[in-house]
Protein backbone atom coordinates (compact mmCIF):
# COMPACT_ATOMS: atom_id res chain seq x y z
CA UNK A 1 0.00 0.00 0.00
CA UNK A 2 1.20 3.65 -0.54
CA UNK A 3 2.15 5.67 2.61
CA UNK A 4 -0.91 7.24 2.53
CA UNK A 5 -3.45 4.83 3.89
CA UNK A 6 -4.99 4.45 0.73
CA UNK A 7 -5.25 1.77 -1.30
CA UNK A 8 -4.68 2.56 -5.21
CA UNK A 9 -4.98 0.83 -8.53
CA UNK A 10 -1.51 1.00 -8.42
CA UNK A 11 -1.37 -1.12 -5.16
CA UNK A 12 -3.54 -3.36 -6.05
CA UNK A 13 -1.12 -3.95 -9.84
CA UNK A 14 1.83 -4.23 -7.77
CA UNK A 15 0.25 -6.99 -5.49
CA UNK A 16 -0.93 -9.04 -8.51
CA UNK A 17 2.79 -8.55 -10.16
CA UNK A 18 4.52 -9.77 -7.05
CA UNK A 19 1.95 -12.57 -6.22
CA UNK A 20 0.96 -14.14 -9.61
CA UNK A 21 4.37 -12.99 -11.16
CA UNK A 22 2.92 -11.05 -14.15
CA UNK A 23 4.99 -7.88 -15.78
CA UNK A 24 3.69 -4.53 -13.94
CA UNK A 25 1.95 -3.79 -17.60
CA UNK A 26 0.34 -6.68 -17.08
CA UNK A 27 -1.47 -6.85 -13.76
CA UNK A 28 -2.10 -2.80 -14.40
CA UNK A 29 -4.19 -4.05 -17.18
CA UNK A 30 -6.16 -6.45 -15.51
CA UNK A 31 -6.87 -4.00 -12.69
CA UNK A 32 -8.21 -1.52 -15.03
CA UNK A 33 -9.92 -4.53 -17.00
CA UNK A 34 -11.79 -5.72 -13.34
CA UNK A 35 -12.99 -1.90 -12.60
CA UNK A 36 -14.24 -1.66 -16.19
CA UNK A 37 -15.98 -4.72 -15.90
CA UNK A 38 -17.65 -3.66 -12.21
CA UNK A 39 -18.27 -0.18 -13.88
CA UNK A 40 -20.11 -0.78 -16.93
CA UNK A 41 -22.27 -3.29 -14.95
CA UNK A 42 -23.08 -0.78 -12.31
CA UNK A 43 -23.83 1.74 -15.53
CA UNK A 44 -26.63 -0.97 -16.93
CA UNK A 45 -28.37 -1.33 -13.38
CA UNK A 46 -26.65 -4.45 -11.78
CA UNK A 47 -25.66 -4.96 -8.70
CA UNK A 48 -21.64 -6.50 -8.08
CA UNK A 49 -21.35 -9.04 -5.76
CA UNK A 50 -17.82 -10.48 -5.03
CA UNK A 51 -18.07 -13.28 -2.84
CA UNK A 52 -16.32 -12.97 0.82
CA UNK A 53 -15.97 -9.13 0.27
CA UNK A 54 -19.53 -7.11 -0.71
CA UNK A 55 -22.39 -6.03 -2.45
CA UNK A 56 -21.91 -3.06 -4.45
CA UNK A 57 -26.29 -1.95 -4.89
CA UNK A 58 -27.97 0.31 -6.58
CA UNK A 59 -30.56 2.55 -4.80
CA UNK A 60 -33.01 4.94 -6.56
CA UNK A 61 -33.63 7.75 -4.01
CA UNK A 62 -37.18 9.50 -4.46
CA UNK A 63 -37.61 13.24 -4.58
CA UNK A 64 -37.64 14.45 -1.28
CA UNK A 65 -37.99 17.62 0.67
CA UNK A 66 -34.72 18.79 1.80
CA UNK A 67 -34.30 21.58 4.57
CA UNK A 68 -31.29 24.30 3.75
CA UNK A 69 -29.53 24.32 7.62
CA UNK A 70 -28.09 27.57 7.05
CA UNK A 71 -31.64 29.65 6.12
CA UNK A 72 -33.58 26.49 6.98
CA UNK A 73 -35.59 27.20 3.54
CA UNK A 74 -37.34 24.01 2.59
CA UNK A 75 -36.13 22.59 -1.10
CA UNK A 76 -37.05 19.92 -3.15
CA UNK A 77 -34.19 17.42 -3.80
CA UNK A 78 -34.58 15.68 -6.95
CA UNK A 79 -34.58 11.64 -7.29
CA UNK A 80 -31.53 10.52 -8.07
CA UNK A 81 -29.84 7.20 -8.05
CA UNK A 82 -26.99 6.32 -5.64
CA UNK A 83 -24.52 3.62 -5.39
CA UNK A 84 -23.73 2.10 -1.90
CA UNK A 85 -20.98 -0.25 -0.33
CA UNK A 86 -22.49 -3.45 1.93
CA UNK A 87 -19.54 -5.48 3.20
CA UNK A 88 -20.32 -9.41 3.53
CA UNK A 89 -20.48 -10.26 6.68
CA UNK A 90 -16.64 -12.16 6.45
CA UNK A 91 -15.49 -9.04 5.50
CA UNK A 92 -17.04 -7.25 8.74
CA UNK A 93 -15.50 -9.87 10.79
CA UNK A 94 -12.25 -9.54 9.64
CA UNK A 95 -12.91 -5.30 10.23
CA UNK A 96 -13.87 -5.88 13.40
CA UNK A 97 -10.78 -8.28 14.37
CA UNK A 98 -8.23 -5.88 13.64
Amino acid sequence: MSGTGTLTRADLAESVNRHIGLSRAEAATIIESILEHMSSALERGENVKISSFGTFVLRDKTQRMGRNPKTGVEVPIEPRRVLTFRASQTMRDRVAHM
